[in-house]
C-alpha cells in the first residue's frame, strides 16, 4: 500500500500545528483571568483539528470520483446538519428541525440551480461542494435567527395578534408586522457584511484565492459571486421558513396554539 499521501499530510500539518501557539497564548491568559475557558479551548481545537482533518480526506475522495452522485449526498448531508443546528436555536418552534431543514434546502438549492444554468459555476465537486458549504452555513444562521424571533415576537405581542385574529384577520395578516420585523433582524448582518466587505476584513474566500497565488482581481470577482449568493439564498431560506412556521402557530380555526407560546 502506498503511505505517500499520509507522509505528505503529516508534513503539511507543521505549520497549523505550530499555529497552536495561539490557542496556548489563549489558554493561559483564560488561566490567569479565572475564566475557566481552558478546557473548552483545547476540546474545541481538538475538535476542530479532527473534523477538517476528516473533511479534508472526505472531500479528497469525492473529488477523484468526479460522481454527481457523491456531490448530492454531501450536499444532502450539509443541509441535514445545518436544519438540525437551526431547529436547536428555534426549539419551541414545532417540528422546527424539519422546517429548517426544508428551508435551507429550498434556499439553497434554487440559488444553486441558477449559478449552475447561468454557468457561473461548474457543475463539478471542486467548485460545488464548497458554494453549497458557505450558502447553507450562513442559511443556517438566518433560518434559525428567524424562526426563533418569530415565534418570540408573537409571544410578546399575543393580545394584538388575538385581537387582529377576532376582527377577521388571517394569520400572515395578524402576523405581518412580526414576520417582516423577524425577516429584517435575521439578514441584516448579512446585508451589513456586504456593505463592508473589503473594508473591514478580506473574506474568506478572497483571502484564500490571494494566499493560493490567485491575482487580487480574480478573487474579487469571486468574492461578489459569493456575497450575491449568500443573500439570494439566506433571503429565501428565511422567507420559506416564515411560511412553514405558520400551520404549527395556528390551529385551522385561525386560532393561536395555546401550547406553541406557553413554554419560555
Amino acid at each position: 500500500m502506498d503511505w505517500d499521501w499520509l507522509f505528505e499530510f503529516l508534513k503539511g500539518m507543521v505549520k497549523p500545528v505550530a499555529a497552536l501557539a495561539v490557542v496556548l497564548i489563549a489558554v493561559i491568559l483564560s488561566f490567569m483571568q479565572n475564566l475557566g475557558l481552558e478546557k473548552e479551548m483545547v476540546y474545541s481545537i481538538f475538535r476542530a483539528f479532527l473534523q477538517l482533518s476528516i473533511i479534508g480526506f472526505v472531500l479528497q475522495f469525492i473529488f477523484n470520483q468526479d460522481n454527481s452522485g457523491w456531490i448530492i449526498l454531501a450536499y444532502l448531508f450539509m443541509v441535514s446538519v445545518a436544519g438540525y443546528t437551526a431547529g436547536q436555536r428555534a426549539k419551541h418552534v414545532p417540528r422546527g428541525k424539519y422546517v429548517a431543514g426544508v428551508s435551507i434546502l429550498a434556499g439553497t438549492a434554487l440559488t444553486m440551480f441558477v449559478l449552475v444554468v447561468l454557468n457561473v459555476f461548474p457543475f463539478s465537486p471542486r467548485y460545488i461542494i464548497p458554494v453549497a458549504g458557505m450558502m447553507v452555513g450562513n442559511a443556517m444562521t438566518v433560518t434559525g435567527v428567524t424562526m426563533k424571533r418569530l415565534r418570540d415576537d408573537i409571544k410578546i405581542q399575543l393580545s394584538l395578534v388575538e385581537t387582529a385574529l377576532a376582527l377577521g384577520a388571517t394569520p400572515r395578516q395578524a402576523t405581518l408586522e412580526q414576520v417582516k420585523r423577524s425577516l429584517v433582524i435575521a439578514l441584516s448582518p448579512v446585508l451589513d457584511n456586504a456593505k463592508t466587505v473589503g473594508l473591514i476584513s478580506l473574506p474568506g474566500a478572497m483571502t484564500g484565492l490571494i494566499m493560493g497565488g490567485a491575482s487580487p482581481l480574480e478573487a474579487i470577482q469571486l468574492q461578489i459571486i459569493v456575497m450575491n449568493m449568500l443573500i439570494g439564498a439566506s433571503t429565501v431560506s428565511s422567507i420559506m421558513s416564515t411560511y412553514l412556521c405558520w400551520p404549527a402557530f395556528f390551529t385551522k380555526a385561525y386560532q393561536l396554539e395555546a401550547k406553541v407560546f406557553s413554554s419560555d
